[in-house]
């Protein structure tokens, strides 16, 4: 078997190493490892292995505290300590920013490590089986792998597993909420609508459940809804938003909590400061700008969200707040029409970024853009639209959101020059 030592890691489940001149990423690896390894396949300018035999382990790895690793797929990072996670995650957002703008970074204290590192998530998705098994995938797979309980979820999986064999022909997916520290709601993705046998013996299993408050179904654009299944979002002290468990919340509220603080500090939202929050989902970053005084457009394609955002404001008796449901295409097009001047945007778009909508966001010529983003890759790429265009990075913050895995919540601020 060849030896294979990490050198460094990917901003994903892999670490690279070299074999005969060619890059090897081997997935469950850690820095500095020295590594008996398999080939499993060839990608053309490098090889995947798979790890045969640690020889030799490197200075920052342990053993994964879940007893489900390395064949399950959902905590890629959990055999690093979690002060070489954090030391990681700066090093790539910093190399990265450096690559596509020229721009230095100071790695210290550069990602805010997360309040806790296990039992942080307060949502979490599964996959199912067809016996009702609830799991996920292993890693560059579609093989199920089947758990008990997930030791970064703070939510109890119990309920889920019984409602997974209950539903068990129909169910794909199935999400587990927390809605408070007694109650959590259930998300059940299926093949196809629920008739109405499946929907009594929904109602019947809400009834035996005590802990269960509510239950969601979804099937494309189908859903159905049984209980309660509202739950409380605190965005800042003492301030709450109110909206369905299948509607987009972020995993880690302690984290968002800081993340929201930071991105006001960056977008120095005030009394008459217009602002647009783009991709605002539920109103996670507009409801705290307008309770500061800003005039806040909302924009979002979810139209559940907008909905669930403009109730919000009504409830927190925000008056200077308007939310509007328009996809991207619509969005960028709506953007060069309008007649806004807004001093500040927010934008925290999906995994794919927002690349079509960095021209319509320079001909606003905003003071001051904030760009929110889970993946450093994207966000170079817009970041590098909006730096040709007369905009200089003036901070970057970091996150960590998802301990014992590569992923990393990031607000930018760039401002017009």
């Amino acid at each position: 078997m060849p030896l294979v030592e990490i050198t460094a890691m990917t901003f994903g489940p892999y670490g690279i190493g070299k074999l005969d001149g060619k890059s090897v990423m081997v997935p469950n690896a850690a820095p500095d490892d020295l590594l008996e390894v398999a080939i499993q396949s060839e990608r053309g300018g490098y090889s995947i292995a798979r790890i045969e035999r640690i020889v030799r382990p490197g200075r920052s790895r342990r053993t994964p505290p879940c007893a489900y690793l390395p064949r399950c797929g959902g905590c890629d990072w959990q055999q690093i300590s979690y002060p070489e996670q954090l030391r990681l995650k700066a090093e790539t957002i910093a190399r990265e920013l450096k690559h596509a703008l020229g721009f230095d970074v100071d790695t210290a204290g550069l990602v805010e490590p997360a309040p806790q590192e296990f039992g942080y998530r307060s949502r979490v998705r599964l996959k199912t089986g067809r016996e009702g098994t609830i799991g996920f995938h292993e890693q560059g797979s579609n093989r199920l792998v089947a758990i008990d309980r997930c030791i970064v979820a703070d939510c109890d999986l119990d309920s889920a597993r019984h409602f997974a064999r209950l539903l068990a022909r129909e169910l794909v997916e199935i999400e587990v909420v927390r809605q408070s520290e007694t109650s959590q709601v259930l998300v059940g993705y299926l093949k196809k609508p629920a008739n109405d046998r499946a929907t009594q013996r929904v109602s019947g299993f809400l009834a035996s459940r005590e802990s269960i408050a509510g239950v969601v179904l979804r099937a494309g654009e189908w859903r159905g809804v049984a209980g309660n299944a509202e739950i409380e979002v605190e965005i800042e002290p003492g301030i709450a938003l109110r909206i369905d468990a299948d509607l987009f919340s972020q995993v880690n509220r302690a984290q968002n909590r800081k993340l929201v603080a930071a991105a006001m500090e960056m977008a120095e939202p005030g009394e008459s400061c217009a602002m647009i929050d783009l991709f605002c989902g539920a109103g996670n970053f507009a409801i705290v700008a307008a309770r500061r005084g800003a005039r806040v457009t909302g924009v979002d394609s979810d139209s559940a969200a907008i909905a669930a955002a403009a109730r919000n404001a009504v409830r927190l008796g925000i008056n200077d707040a308007q939310f509007v449901a328009m996809n991207a295409r619509e969005l960028a097009a709506f953007l060069l029409r309008a007649r806004l001047r807004p001093q500040a945007v927010i934008l925290d778009p999906p995994r794919t970024g927002a690349a079509e909508l960095m021209e319509p966001i320079v001909r606003l010529r905003p003071a001051r853009v904030v760009y929110v983003s889970c993946d450093i890759a994207t966000l170079a790429r817009d970041l590098r639209m909006l730096c040709a265009e007369h905009y200089r990075i003036d901070r970057v913050q970091a996150f960590d959101f998802f301990p014992n895995t590569h992923h990393v919540e990031i607000a930018v601020r760039a401002v017009l020059t």
